[in-house]
């Protein structure tokens, strides 16, 4: 089956086209050659470009389309800030809306799958309230068109949550990138895995000690700016590759390669400059990365009323078994929520390996979606 790519770029509610002439809202729309389909996905990312995502072409060998949508913090993670992603997501599924697909399917991967709950918990029950900063609303977050279906992919529990799972709490100077303090230094000389309950209990607490602080220094910092008639500013938080899943195989056991993160080498990483959350403003760290008010989350997931399907990689090294059981947990504890079926397909985050990985997340996506449109 021949696949017509479509490119789509469209102002926001927030944001029309810039001066040099792009669009805030862009993306790729996959459909079968020749035809309109009546069912459609989307996925958005935080900041990732979902454009030609893994599974659109797949998607619409199957007979569906697949808009691969990126709202204006495509590349930009250090700017975003939540409900201008979600007035930019909207503006992607009224599109689809508006090319006559009756079927809207949230594609909620990886990072997406807290975003897109997001989205649709405040087009069904609006609950986000304004951050600490003070700065009101967009007010397209109050009408948000919402989609039919739900389908949680290889996803995890929030960003906030991640983040504060795979950061290194032996860092004793948030502006000294080698600090450490030797009893919570997971790659000490003297401490292998398999760690030990007692440490494991430390070192989680430690990891939400260290996001609560950062969290109190930004709302200070914000005060202090605003005294000084300025609004923002951006800082660096090191050491982000430190999960200790990602160095005992023991913990949330599964597939994956141990010793292992997605740069590879945890240690390497750990100590490197790549990677999510690394540098931030203020506001983006209120809005994305901090546990206590960041509301992008699996917990928006309980004002989701749609049918919702969960699937994860058993060989995934950034997200485990607890955080996929986390989801279903949430999306089954919904009042009067009908079932929610949950797959786990071998593969990695991605699904490039094993070969078929990828067909076979496309087969179960596509068959459960029918079940919902006839």
């Amino acid at each position: 089956m021949g696949i017509t790519r479509e490119f789509v770029a469209l102002p926001s509610a927030s944001a029309p086209r810039s001066g040099v002439g792009g669009h805030p809202c862009q993306g790729v729309y996959h459909r079968p050659e020749g035809r309109e389909p009546r069912t459609a996905l989307i996925a958005t990312h935080y900041n990732i470009d979902f454009s030609e995502h893994y599974l659109a072409s797949y998607i619409a060998e199957r007979g569906m389309g697949f808009l691969g949508w990126n709202t204006r913090f495509r590349g930009a993670e250090p700017y975003f800030l939540a409900d201008l992603a979600l007035a930019d997501i909207d503006v992607g599924v009224r599109w689809l809306r508006d090319q006559g697909v009756d079927c809207v399917v949230l594609l909620g991967n990886s990072g997406g799958g807290s975003l897109m709950a997001t989205y649709q918990a405040q087009a069904t029950a609006p609950n986000l309230v304004p951050e600490y900063s003070r700065r009101g609303l967009h007010p397209a977050i109050e009408d948000l068109a919402g989609g039919d279906l739900y389908v949680s992919i290889v996803a995890h529990t929030g960003r906030a949550e991640v983040l504060t799972n795979w950061m290194d709490p032996s860092v004793t100077d948030e502006n000294d990138p080698l600090s450490v303090d030797p009893a919570l230094d997971p790659f000490g000389a003297d401490r292998q895995p398999p760690f030990d309950d007692e440490f494991i209990a430390t070192y989680r607490s430690a990891q939400r000690a260290r996001n609560e602080r950062i969290t109190a220094w930004c709302k200070n910092e914000l005060d202090r700016l605003a005294a000084a008639g300025h609004r923002e500013r951006l800082f660096v938080v090191p050491r982000l590759w430190a999960d200790l899943r990602m160095l005992d195989g023991s913990i949330d056991p599964s597939q994956r390669t141990v010793p292992g993160c997605y740069l590879g080498d945890p240690r390497r990483a750990n100590y490197g400059i790549f990677g999510v959350g690394t540098v931030s403003s203020l506001r983006t760290w209120l809005s994305m990365w901090s546990l206590a008010d960041s509301q992008c989350s699996t917990d928006q997931a309980q004002h989701i009323d749609l049918p919702a399907i969960v699937i994860d990689a058993d060989a995934d090294t950034g997200i485990f078994s607890s955080d996929t059981a986390k989801i279903v947990n949430a999306l089954r504890g919904r009042p009067g929520a009908p079932d929610v079926p949950a797959h786990s397909i071998s593969g990695d985050h991605y699904l490039t390996e094993p070969a078929g990985a990828r067909a076979e997340a496309a087969d179960l996506i596509a068959d459960w979606v029918r079940t919902h449109t006839g």
